[in-house]
This record gives C-alpha cells, sequence and structure tokens, in this order.
C-alpha cells in the first residue's frame, strides 16, 4: 500500500471505483451530491484539499494497492487545529473490492505516523457509527481508544446519526510495522 495527494489524473479510476462502491459506501457517508462522481466536482474537491494542505487545515490521500497501482480508497486528516491542541481527525474509506484486506488499517497506520512525525501533532481523533464494525477494528487495531458517544454528530445518507468518539495520544502504543506517507 502507498498514499498520496489527490491529482486530476486521478479522475476516472476514482470516479469508477466510487461508481462501483457507491451501494458499500452510501450508508457511512454524507449523502451524495447530484454531480458526486462528476469530473467538476472531483476537481473543486482537489483543489480544496489542496487549499486546506497550503494552509495547514487538512490533508487528503488517495490509497493505492502496492502490487499493481490501482486505486484502493481514501483517507483525509481534517480540520487540524494548531496552538493548544495540536489535534486533526481521521475520515476514510474503502471502495467495495477492496474490503477486508488490509489497506485501510496500513492506510491509517501511515496516516497516524504521518500526523504524530511528520504534523507534530498531540492527538488524532475519529468517529464512527456503532454499526460500523470494519472501521471499528480498525481504528483499534492503530491504538485508538474509545473515549465517548455522540448522540447525532454527522448528517450521513440524509439522517443525523450518533457515532462512538476515538482518540490516540501521541506516545500511545502504537503498531510496530509503520508506513510512510509523502511529506506535507
Amino acid at each position: 500500500m502507498w498514499m498520496r495527494a489527490p491529482a486530476m489524473a486521478d479522475y476516472v479510476a476514482w470516479a469508477e471505483l466510487r461508481a462501483m462502491s457507491r451501494d458499500h459506501l452510501t450508508p457511512w457517508e454524507p449523502q451524495w451530491q447530484r454531480d458526486e462522481l462528476s469530473r467538476s466536482a472531483f476537481r473543486r474537491r482537489v483543489r480544496h484539499y489542496q487549499r486546506e494542505a497550503r494552509e495547514d487545515l487538512g490533508y487528503a490521500f488517495l490509497i493505492f494497492a502496492e502490487s499493481d497501482d490501482r486505486l484502493v480508497g481514501g483517507l483525509t486528516l481534517s480540520n487540524v487545529r494548531r496552538g493548544v491542541t495540536q489535534a486533526g481527525v481521521l475520515g476514510y474509506w474503502i471502495g467495495k473490492p477492496h474490503t477486508g484486506q488490509g489497506f485501510m488499517t496500513e492506510a491509517l497506520r501511515a496516516a497516524v505516523s504521518f500526523g504524530f512525525d511528520t504534523l507534530h501533532l498531540h492527538r488524532l481523533e475519529a468517529a464512527t457509527m456503532p454499526s460500523n464494525i470494519a472501521s471499528i477494528r480498525v481504528l483499534e487495531h492503530n491504538g485508538f481508544r474509545r473515549e465517548g458517544f455522540a448522540r447525532q454528530l454527522l448528517k450521513i445518507n440524509g439522517v443525523w446519526e450518533d457515532h462512538l468518539l476515538h482518540g490516540l495520544i501521541n506516545g500511545d502504543a502504537r503498531s510496530e510495522n509503520s508506513a510512510g506517507v509523502p511529506d506535507a
């Protein structure tokens, strides 16, 4: 597995993977816009990610299989807060054909290293719906601890959903198998 920031050249692979995975993704994501998979929507998304990275507010990555360089999913480290907080929020998705193969566990491990070792954050956070057992396992495999419950935290697929809150502090025990991501 390797990761890098999204680029316009990724549009076709991204749109195809998201389209084939729609039924798998929509129960866990904000409601898709009418033009969700259009080239112009992807362009807006890439520009937003580039602006956030320039301003040290967030970082987006696409995840690729090492074996054949095919796109398997995506990950964001968003809402980066500096000052006394030094924290960020992780979000991620995996294409339907690539679930259960360890890609997201490895990608999250790389994102944790990036957040702590490159960005020098103190804390990483993530929220999952209680029914998203696969996502909870990915977080737990990377040392995240369940810290709380937030009622109707995020509007997912058009409905305000409860979420479990997870956190990881820099210095908590992390897996020894660390994967690298490019510097910001």
